[in-house]
């Protein structure tokens, strides 16, 4: 008799099935029951946005957040104003607000487990979820996505949504924090999605990783040089020289990665190979590519496709000078036992000076390597700069003088009762930081009291 089983299969399988778990969510939520559903970050804040009791798992990470510059005062009292943004346009002289256009990069999310002192995902927040050089593209993957506001794509800075559905396993703790490095507040929502479970995680659970790094510029031997004349044609036999994505020691398997090239040549930033090195491998790698557009499962350059695992976000004929891509090996995940590390040509042998950044995310075991990042100095994308021309003011009328002199008084009171309010919400917030805490904590003795 065919003893196969007839068990669900496939990829949704199991949502047939019952398990004994429970669904619940830290959130930005106005814990008053009031409609102020952000978390205000002061500057070098850090925030703990879920402390979360294990085992469990976190399924789905949702963010959009807004950091403005006010130049100049507002014609409404900011305690008047119930949304983060007036969205008005400057030109109607009610307010004046301008987004500030590298602070995605300027934010870090780090995430910890089971009482690590170090973090396991540590990322400029906007890099983690694909929105690179804090230049807003919509993209939708399996695992990643980001929703741009349609006015300001393809702008720095520009308001988006962003998703994670990576599946988070933690046994005794996680803890998602973020830090603003900018000098300035801005504003987080977010729901953090995850589930409890009663019993330990099974021995051979990885946890997941993910990190952020740059090459600011790469060295290349001849970035005067045609990209595929004949000249750059040159034997790379070790791949000693490559842009590094991911090194790590371990084991478990990486599952991808997003890559932003700011390319300055006006040619094509591709035609490197990806050469991933695991375990004990000398040359050549077990995995080797053909070209960048290849390893991101396009060919004959990148075009304007974004698929469940692979594809563009940011295409250079979108901005011009600009490359955003990804690549997620998820049915097709790269096993590793002792080490690995992720490599990819910078341009042909390595010929290319161009600025690369790139987020890792993998699995592993336990204890997680020692991540860090650049300085926020160091992380600020290379956006390209407006020639201003200035002039010195002329000789002023007494007009002139009690306007600009009004002004000045205006953005004083403006100044004075803004940072009240932001002295208000940052009280409140401690509040609703400690309770998130405590509901998450309540949720867990709850589940863990009930009868199976």
């Amino acid at each position: 008799m065919d003893q196969t089983s007839s068990g669900p299969a496939g990829m949704l399988a199991e949502l047939t099935r019952r398990r004994d778990a429970r669904s619940a969510r830290a959130s930005s939520f106005d814990q008053t029951g009031r409609n102020r559903d952000n978390w205000i970050v002061m500057p070098g804040e850090e925030r703990v946005l879920a402390d979360l009791r294990g085992p469990g798992y976190i399924t789905h990470i949702w963010m959009t957040q807004s950091c403005r510059i006010q130049p100049g005062p507002g014609q409404i009292d900011p305690w008047a104003v119930g949304v983060p943004m007036l969205e008005i346009h400057n030109a109607l002289g009610v307010s004046w607000e301008v987004v500030d256009p590298d602070y995605y990069r300027k934010i870090l999310l780090k995430i910890y487990w089971d009482d690590q002192t170090t973090p396991s995902v540590i990322a400029p927040l906007g890099d983690f979820f694909g929105l690179m050089n804090s230049l807003s593209g919509s993209y939708d993957s399996l695992p990643l996505s980001v929703s741009a506001k349609e006015p300001e794509l393809h702008t720095f800075g520009g308001s988006a949504a962003f998703n994670s559905y990576f599946r988070m396993p933690f046994n005794s703790r996680a803890r998602i924090v973020v830090e603003n490095q900018n000098d300035i507040p801005y504003l987080q929502y977010f729901y953090i999605d995850y589930e409890l479970v009663r019993d330990p995680l099974p021995d051979d659970t990885l946890y997941f990783h993910a990190h952020w790094r740059r090459s600011l510029p790469n060295v290349g031997w001849a970035p005067d040089l045609q990209t595929n004349s004949i000249e750059t044609t040159l034997p790379n036999l070790d791949g000693r020289d490559n842009y590094v994505a991911l090194e790590t020691e371990g084991a478990g398997h990486y599952v991808g990665c997003t890559v932003a090239v700011r390319h300055f040549q006006g040619s094509w930033w591709g035609e490197g190979d990806d050469m991933i090195f695991i375990d004990d491998d000398t040359w050549p790698p077990s995995l080797h590519g053909t070209g960048m557009e290849d390893y991101f499962g396009h060919a004959w350059g990148m075009q304007h496709n974004a698929y469940l695992f692979n594809g563009t976000i940011v295409h250079e004929e979108d901005v011009p000078g600009f490359h955003h891509s990804y690549r997620f090996h998820l049915a097709d995940p790269v096993r590793f036992s002792k080490r690995i590390k992720v490599t990819f040509e910078h341009g042909h042998a390595n010929h290319l000076s161009d600025e690369w950044s790139s987020t890792a995310y993998w699995y592993q075991t336990l204890p997680s390597p020692q991540l860090s990042v650049p300085p926020v100095a160091d992380r600020l994308p290379l956006r390209p700069i407006d020639r201003l021309i200035t002039a010195p003011l002329p000789e002023l009328t007494h007009e002139q003088v009690l306007a600009r002199e009004a002004a000045q008084a205006r953005m004083a009171g403006f100044v004075q009762r803004r940072d009240q309010l932001r002295a208000e919400r940052q009280a409140e917030v401690d509040e609703w930081e400690a309770g998130n805490a405590r509901i998450a904590q309540d949720i867990r003795v709850r589940f863990d009291e009930e009868d199976v």
